[in-house]
């Protein structure tokens, strides 16, 4: 049974002009159509001077950005948080709502149909007295009134016009506000990637701390053997062999001290790609992923690298398309309804040709007064474009800044790195040169503890700044976007 079905021969043909004139105006949207805000964009880093940039088959522009530290084992902890990281499960999910919503916006653009079947059954009060029913239900009636029952079968078909581009621009907004949950989702992902990036580098520079120490601890023990010998033999005296206990003792603290602190980033990891701490190990390895080149960009190619840029940017279009759906409320609304069906009082003959009924006509609704409620929306709406686009512009600034500061802080490392190896050398040749005087008599044992002591610092050092290197690269890479790109949003189309 449709509503079509009971329509009068011709009639729906007499709407044509009509419905064709507003199927014209309906071209027209009401509301801006959306500009890139302007951004002063320099034309280089002030810090990329002095940078060196990779040779294109040296990096990955997109794509698995933790490959460029050569580490099987980073890689597959990456891809186990793809698969199980509950924080990106949360940034997925939220990317599904806004695809859903973009659905329901289109669905706005078609008619609705739906039908309803109804009983009903009333009295009119008098006198009153009491009906059994032959369902064996009773019911009080006036004296003078009596039961009537009413059988209902309707479909009704309701299609409101865009004639001013409202559903348009709605989703349109809708369209953006998508995007830019797209890029949310990228962007949540390439920081918990680097989250993950920076424990496991710092977990390696710990183990290679740790071999440090148990290496000095393994010699140092040594000494002290040596040295408790010749005290029993009358050559030293017992406060070298206190001082060599003190040495290898405190030592081996700063070795126990290392333990609380890779447990600490084993756990932060464990939890990184969804398991519990008690149930993840990471075994130690003998070696420290080397540093590796970074891509040199100029500033607008980070407006189309940084998914937070790109979030900005979507959610500054979403808000211009807001300020259409807002205006179009000035303007008059159409709505083609029809419906149809049966009513009758009685079962038997309900669905017969003499009960049906019909009912088709546009309406049209224009706003006379409303005190200034719309007015309000608009301005509400044009308040929170200006909003969305000073948050862009700040992300922008935000993201120059991470980029400059990471830049400066590789190539002051960098030098720091160098000075501090000719540090390391040094040391080591003093520890040497005193080693050998303490074997020929010719210094005490205090002068060798000193010398070891300070070669021990200038190594962990050494390797404290490797570590910030191999952080400041992993930091720089996510400024810089990653390996994501603008056009991957595309991949997450609800087309």
């Amino acid at each position: 049974m449709t509503a079509s079905s009971s329509f009068g021969p011709g009639r729906p043909y007499r709407l044509a002009p009509a419905l064709l004139l507003c199927l014209a105006v309906s071209g027209c949207a009401v509301g801006p159509d959306y500009q890139r805000p302007h951004i002063n964009t320099p034309q280089a880093f002030k810090q990329a001077e002095g940078w060196k940039a990779a040779e294109p088959s040296d990096v990955l522009t997109r794509g698995p950005w933790w490959q460029l530290y050569g580490d099987a084992t980073l890689n597959d902890l990456q891809r186990r948080l793809e698969d199980s990281n509950q924080t990106l499960a949360q940034a997925m999910a939220q990317y599904r709502q806004a695809r859903a919503t973009v659905i329901g916006a289109r669905a706005a653009f078609f008619p609705t149909l739906d039908a309803t079947a109804s009983k009903t059954r009333s009295g009119q009060g008098g006198s009153s007295s009491t009906v059994r029913l032959p369902d064996g239900s009773t019911v009080s009636t006036g004296g003078g009134g009596g039961i009537s029952k009413s059988y209902n079968l309707t479909m009704r078909s309701s299609w409101e016009l865009d004639l001013w581009g409202k559903l348009r621009r709605q989703l349109e907004s809708d369209k953006e506000s998508l995007w830019a949950s797209a890029a949310d989702f990228a962007a949540t992902r390439l920081s918990l990637q680097s989250e993950l990036a920076q424990d496991y580098l710092q977990l390696r520079v710990i183990d290679a701390q740790r071999r440090l120490l148990d290496a000095t601890v393994a010699a140092y023990a040594r000494t002290l053997r040596l040295t408790e010998n010749q005290y029993q033999a009358g050559i030293v005296t017992k406060a070298d062999v206190t001082q060599a206990r003190t040495q290898l003792k405190s030592t081996q603290a700063q070795a126990i001290d290392l333990e609380y602190q890779r447990e600490q980033l084993e756990n932060a990891i464990a939890v990184l790609i969804g398991l519990p701490p008690a149930q993840f190990d990471l075994a130690e390895v003998d070696f420290v992923p080397q540093l590796p080149p970074v891509p040199n960009l100029v500033p607008s190619q980070l407006l189309e690298r940084r998914p937070d840029v790109a979030s900005a940017e979507r959610q500054v279009m979403s808000a211009n398309a807001q300020v259409g759906v807002a205006r179009a409320a000035w303007f008059p609304s159409l709505t083609l309804s029809a419906s149809g069906g049966y009513r009758s009082s009685s079962w038997s003959n309900w669905l017969t040709l003499p009960n049906r009924f019909w009912s088709i006509g546009p309406q049209f609704s224009l706003p006379i007064f409303d005190g200034g409620q719309i007015f309000s929306q608009v301005r509400q709406a044009e308040a929170s474009y200006d909003q969305t686009v000073a948050n862009y512009r700040q992300v922008v600034l935000d993201s120059f800044r991470e980029v400059e500061d990471y830049l400066v802080q590789l190539r002051v490392l960098e030098q720091e790195s160098g000075v501090q190896q000719e540090a390391v050398d040094a040391a080591r040749e003093s520890v040497r040169l005193l080693e050998n005087q303490y074997k020929a008599g010719t210094v005490d044992y205090s002068a060798v503890v000193t010398v070891q002591t300070a070669a021990l610092n200038n190594e962990r050092t050494s390797l404290s700044i490797l570590g910030n290197r191999l952080i400041a690269s992993v930091q720089l890479i996510a400024a810089l976007g990653g390996g994501w790109d603008s056009a991957e949003m595309k991949t997450l189309s609800p087309d």
